[in-house]
């Protein structure tokens, strides 16, 4: 086969080695991710900082507390390690807000600090963001960093794409399903089967890195959410159609009957993976379902997509890659009668 044919190969291992790199390699953005103790009063607090990729600096990290357009400057500030830093506040009586936001340098903790003791306000302080400082490492290319998440932002690039990869071979098997209704033709109810099979290995690979994404997030493998159940039932769905392929000798039987079923669970699949999860009556943990923030609410600069978008286009080219391989060996060790 001349190397011409091969070109959407080579596309899908230069993007899946550049996009699984990249999401890997790439630093995220620093944060303040910890505020110790978690409210403040009239007096002396000790308040603990726990940075997240900073470089807190003796003699340059400046802390500092904003209360509306109050500010309040440390009498003290001591730098643990370059991600610790703990300061020292004498809070006044009359700050207008119950939530204090907690700032290092250039970097804020919006209302980390439940606030007592409100009054009319107090006289603001001059201390305030320091733009030398190195607390903040400008990498040229960063993730965000976001609350919860954190490291493990790095699976939008996996997890996510085995979806996508996962639907569109369903969808190559749909389509196929019905080819077979206009023509029965075996060879393309062999392809039906096949792409449902690969696709259900996506299935299963989305479903084991989701696992770990809800386990690194939520606290636990899995809960009790209408996506998760959804996508779990979606699988059985396909099991079951090969179930009813094994329980019917008749190859042109077999064929028209499984291509019917596999057009309803395509339907299902829709329905349970982007249907019901977005109603406004579920309630749903996943991003973008049961009124939570998407991910275009999160990444403000779209450099997740920059990353994002080559990787599903990488696995969607090696889902079709394998599907066409599978194809060929059943072609050469079961050749169908015309």
């Amino acid at each position: 086969m001349e190397l011409r044919h091969w070109w959407w190969k080579f596309l899908a291992i230069a993007l899946l080695l550049f996009a699984s790199i990249t999401a890997l390699r790439t630093p995220l953005t620093p944060a303040l991710v910890h505020v110790s103790p978690d409210r403040i009063a009239p007096g002396t607090s000790v308040i603990e900082v726990l940075g997240y990729n900073t470089d807190f600096q003796a003699g340059s990290t400046v802390v500092y507390l904003e209360n509306a357009d109050q500010r309040v400057c440390p009498s003290s500030t001591e730098v643990t390690d370059a991600t610790h830093v703990q300061a020292t506040f004498d809070v006044p009586t009359g700050l207008k807000e119950h939530l204090t936001t907690v700032g290092v340098d250039r970097l804020r903790y919006e209302g980390a600090l439940f606030t007592e003791g409100l009054g009319q306000g107090i006289e603001g302080g001059a201390c305030g963001p320091n733009e030398a400082s190195s607390t903040v490492a400008d990498a040229p290319f960063a993730f965000p960093n976001r609350s919860i998440l954190y490291e493990s932002i790095r699976n939008l690039h996996f997890h996510v794409p085995m979806w996508f990869t996962m639907i569109v071979l369903m969808a190559i098997s749909m389509v196929q399903s019905i080819r077979v209704l206009g023509s029965n033709a075996l060879e393309q109810d062999r392809t039906a089967e096949l792409a449902a099979q690969v696709g259900l290995v996506f299935c299963g690979l989305g479903l084991v890195t989701g696992a770990f994404w809800a386990r690194a997030t939520w606290g636990a493998f899995w809960t009790n959410d209408v996506k998760l159940n959804g996508a779990a039932v979606t699988g059985l769905i396909y099991l079951a159609y090969f179930v009813l392929r094994g329980t019917v000798q008749d190859a042109h039987k077999r064929a028209r009957l499984a291509a019917i079923y596999n057009i309803f669970a395509f339907v299902l699949l829709v329905m349970f993976l982007f249907v019901v999860p977005r109603l406004n009556a579920v309630d749903s943990l996943h991003p973008g379902n049961g009124g939570n923030s998407g991910f275009s609410d999160l990444d403000l600069d779209n450099r997740l997509r920059m990353i994002f978008y080559p990787a599903v286009l990488g696995w969607v080219l090696l889902g079709v890659w394998m599907l066409n391989l599978r194809v060929r060996a059943a072609r050469i060790a079961e050749p169908l009668d015309p």
